[in-house]
C-alpha cells in the first residue's frame, strides 16, 4: 500500500472522532456511534482504494453503512482488508469518560482475520516482552515475564482489565502476583496499543472483550514490534456455528498476531474522541476543533501524531459545527 493511504485514513478516523465527540458526556451512545458511522463511510468515498470491511459494524442485514462486507473507498488498486470501529467506546462517549477512539486498520486482500462478533480472549504486551508471554500461562507466569523483559519490579508492573465480573479471577491472580491494575469500563483496543508504549503507563493487556476489536489490537501491535495472542470465547452454539461458517474450524485455536494480521503491509489509524492512554480527546474552540491522531506503517516502522486544527465551516460535513445523521 502507498504511503499516501496513511494520510487518506487519518482523514477518515478523524470525521468519526470530529462527529461522535459532539455527543461526549450527552447519554445516548446509539447517536453517538451513528454519527461517528456516518461520517466514516462519508469520508471513504473520497479514499482512493478498493477497500472491503471484514471487521465492521455487523451483517448487512444488522448495519446500513460499514457492514461486513461491504465496498469502501473509489474502487481503484490497491485492493485491501478494512477493519473499523469508527466509536471505539460507545458507552465512554455517552457517559463522557476517558477513552474513546475512531480507529481502522488495512492491509492487502486475504490478510485480515476475519472475526465473527463475539468475545476474544487477549494478552497483548509491547516489543521487549515479545515471545516471554502466552495466553494460556498462569497471569503470575506471565506478569513475571513483563517484569523481567521491562527491567521492573513486579510490583512496578502495570495490566490493564476490563472491569466485569468475568474477569474477577484474573484480577485476583494479579493482585497476588503483586502487580497493579488499571481497570478500564470499556475500550480496550487503546490500551491493548499502549502496551507498546513505555510512557504509556501499560505493560500488559489481559481479558475478554471483543474479537473484531482483537484484531484491530493486532494490526497495531504488529505495526509497533509488539506481540498479541488471542482464542475466541463463544458462549453457546449458535456462536461456534458462526466460527466454522467464518472458516475457523476450531474455534478453541490460539491465534498468533501472524495469523491475526497475515501481511507485514499493515496500516493503522487511530484518533482520540475522549482522551485515553494513547490520544489526546478533541477540543473544540469557537468554530474550530483540534484532533490527535496516531498513524503506523509497519512496511517503513514510522510512528507519526498528527495534530490538526480543523476549520469546522470549511468542512462540507460541519458546517453546522454537527454531522447530520440518521437520527435527526
Amino acid at each position: 500500500m502507498e504511503r499516501e493511504l496513511a494520510l487518506e485514513f487519518a482523514r477518515v478516523t478523524e470525521a468519526a472522532a470530529l462527529s461522535s465527540a459532539r455527543w461526549v458526556g450527552k447519554g445516548d451512545k446509539i447517536a453517538a456511534d451513528d454519527a461517528a458511522v456516518t461520517a466514516m463511510r462519508v469520508m471513504f468515498d473520497s479514499v482512493s482504494v478498493d477497500g472491503t470491511v471484514v471487521i465492521g459494524e455487523g451483517e448487512m442485514d444488522e448495519a446500513p453503512m460499514l457492514y461486513i462486507g461491504e465496498r469502501v473507498g473509489t474502487g481503484v488498486a490497491p485492493a485491501v482488508d478494512i477493519a473499523v470501529d469508527p466509536l471505539e467506546g460507545t458507552n465512554i462517549v455517552a457517559k463522557g469518560l476517558t477513552g474513546a477512539i475512531a480507529v481502522l486498520a488495512a492491509a492487502p486482500r486475504g490478510s485480515l482475520l476475519h472475526a465473527p462478533d463475539m468475545y476474544m480472549d487477549k494478552i497483548a504486551v509491547g516489543p521487549e516482552c515479545k515471545g516471554r508471554v502466552h495466553l494460556e500461562a498462569p497471569v503470575k507466569d506471565n506478569i513475571r515475564e513483563v517484569a523481567k523483559a521491562l527491567d521492573k519490579s513486579v510490583n512496578e508492573v502495570t495490566a490493564v482489565v476490563l472491569d466485569r465480573p468475568r474477569h474477577q479471577e484474573i484480577i485476583e491472580e494479579i493482585r497476588s502476583a503483586g502487580a497493579r491494575i488499571k481497570l478500564i469500563t470499556d475500550g480496550d483496543v487503546s490500551p491493548g496499543v499502549a502496551a507498546a508504549y513505555e510512557d504509556s503507563g501499560v505493560d500488559i493487556l489481559l481479558g475478554i472483550g471483543g474479537a473484531p476489536e482483537g484484531v484491530i489490537t493486532a494490526a497495531a501491535l504488529k505495526c509497533l514490534g509488539g506481540d498479541f495472542q488471542a482464542k475466541l470465547y463463544p458462549e453457546n452454539q449458535q456462536e461456534i456455528d458462526r466460527c466454522k461458517e467464518m472458516g475457523i474450524v476450531n474455534p478453541n485455536k490460539i491465534f498468533t498476531i501472524d495469523e491475526l494480521v497475515k501481511s507485514d503491509d499493515v496500516i493503522f489509524v487511530a484518533t482520540g474522541i475522549t482522551d485515553s492512554f494513547l490520544l489526546k480527546g478533541v477540543r473544540y474552540f469557537k468554530r474550530r476543533a483540534v484532533t490527535q491522531t496516531i498513524v503506523m506503517r509497519n512496511t517503513s516502522g514510522t510512528i507519526r501524531f498528527i495534530e490538526a486544527n480543523h476549520s469546522l465551516d470549511k468542512k462540507p460535513l460541519f458546517k453546522d459545527h454537527r454531522i447530520k445523521t440518521k437520527m435527526e
